[in-house]
């Protein structure tokens, strides 16, 4: 019983690794996050309907991104033990998986997108004119989809090693890309058309194409980590395909079943009025940007502990996973009052009506009650029980706690009862209880701990 009691420590490695790791990956979804708030606030400029159209059409690619980060999650397992043996044949291989995965997954949303884009936003509201201006930018914007791929795959790789200063910064060359273009194409300044939210989409197209063909060039020039020839990354038997997807499947199902949730929030937010989504669309940028230091964090845990997992010292992944399911709500406490006192100053950059404003207020309160326990499913999920190769129950608790107990709750309440929309948000931190509760379980009975590079290794070496 002693083990499973945390006793506060001084370990400069594990805090210097931490903020090495965590911050440049923080950085990272801050701008990233940065970037779909500054494409919100200037197509606000236009009205709520825009905001409505584009916060829609990019649900589709919100489908996209999490299939993305379901392959390169499960991929980003294997590399992250594989890279605490050094084993960079056998980090190609599961690279190039993810690559042909990626571009199978990518040719399907790309293929719906464009030709289907009003029955895809037809799943979402019926209002003629959401649907024809999000059709419009979805058509234009799937184009961004394959590099989108590409440079996520690559990015991943890099993370999963150590190396997340690369990774921040051509994050950081698309941001600058798309807000100059979206300056110039939404409003058409400096004698371009003005193109307004097809400007955005525009914007968005040449900022992923800017990104991954800086990520490529960097990788292969300096020879660093993912830079594998063709036959090098496609050197995998059935054997090993078979191998990485028993553990990346419950991934991908994962996600996929997750994005399936959220975007069952979504139809019945847009159900309930445009006014609603727009407030929901508002806060879901901010709700993204409170989270981005908590992402870094996940993300560190997953390497950090796959790296021993994977090197075989599990006393030490152990000690790791306490110190990070402590730490992370600790400072999402921090974060929550931080959120609640700044929230009139957020929304003074939008010019949207009053009770959409007001709607927003109310939402974003709510989320910051739930910070904290938000933060321990995240560094939970992401960070222990995938890093430990334990996908199947990961994939049991964030998908139970959704379609059992969350999306019901959210239907019935805003549907059926007719509830304010912020009581209907509420209905979806239920999700996140249930999550703590087993997940504090699963933590301390150690059953998580698979080491993949070595299958004898189990948590009962601990």
């Amino acid at each position: 019983m002693k083990s499973m009691i945390w006793k506060p420590s001084i370990d400069t490695h594990f805090y210097k690794t931490l903020i090495a790791l965590a911050i440049p990956i923080a950085l990272q979804n801050l701008v990233a996050s940065s970037l779909n708030m500054i494409d919100t606030i200037m197509i606000g400029q236009l009205g709520h309907k825009e905001i409505a159209a584009v916060g829609l059409a990019n649900q589709v690619f919100f489908l996209f991104n999490l299939f993305l980060f379901g392959i390169n999650s499960g991929a980003a397992i294997f590399t992250a033990q594989y890279w605490g043996k050094n084993d960079l044949t056998n980090i190609h291989r599961v690279q190039g998986i993810s690559l042909v995965s990626g571009l199978a997954v990518t040719l399907i949303f790309t293929g719906l997108s464009y030709a289907i884009p009003e029955t895809l936003l037809r799943f979402f509201t019926a209002d003629p004119n959401v649907i024809a201006l999000g059709s419009g930018y979805l058509k234009i914007v799937a184009v961004s989809y394959i590099p989108t791929m590409v440079s996520f795959a690559y990015a991943s790789v890099l993370r999963s090693t150590g190396q997340v200063i690369l990774p921040l910064k051509i994050n950081g060359i698309a941001i600058l890309s798309n807000t100059f273009l979206n300056y110039l194409l939404i409003y058409g300044n400096w004698g371009l058309p003005r193109l307004e939210v097809n400007g955005a989409a525009v914007a968005t197209v040449i900022a992923r194409l800017v990104e991954t063909a800086a990520i490529l060039i960097t990788v292969y020039r300096y020879n660093l980590v993912p830079a594998a020839s063709w036959s090098q990354l496609t050197a995998f038997s059935a054997s090993f395909v078979k191998k990485f997807f028993q553990t990346t499947i419950p991934v991908i199902l994962n996600e996929s079943l997750w994005a399936g949730g959220v975007t069952m929030y979504t139809a019945v937010y847009a159900r309930m009025g445009t006014e609603i989504i727009a407030a929901i669309n508002i806060s879901a940028t901010v709700e993204r940007i409170a989270m981005v230091l908590f992402f870094g964090m996940a993300q560190a845990c997953a390497v950090m502990v796959g790296h021993k997992i994977g090197a075989g010292d599990n006393e030490t992944a152990f000690r790791y996973v306490k110190r990070f399911s402590l730490l992370g709500p600790s400072i999402g406490i921090i974060i929550t009052i931080l959120l609640m006192i700044s929230i009139p100053w957020m929304l003074s950059f939008y010019q949207v009506d009053k009770d959409v404003l007001n709607l927003t207020a109310a939402i974003i309160t709510i989320f910051a009650m739930t910070i904290p326990v938000r933060i321990f499913n995240l560094i939970l999920i992401v960070g222990i029980l995938r890093s430990g190769g334990d996908t199947r129950f990961s994939l049991i608790i964030d998908t139970a706690g959704l379609w059992l107990i969350a999306v019901p709750l959210v239907f019935v309440s805003g549907l059926v009862w007719k509830f304010p929309a912020q009581w209907v948000y509420l209905m979806t931190a239920s999700e996140e209880c249930f999550k703590f509760i087993l997940g504090i379980i699963r933590l301390y009975s150690k059953r998580w701990i698979h080491n993949l590079t070595h299958p004898q290794l189990s948590s009962e070496q601990i």
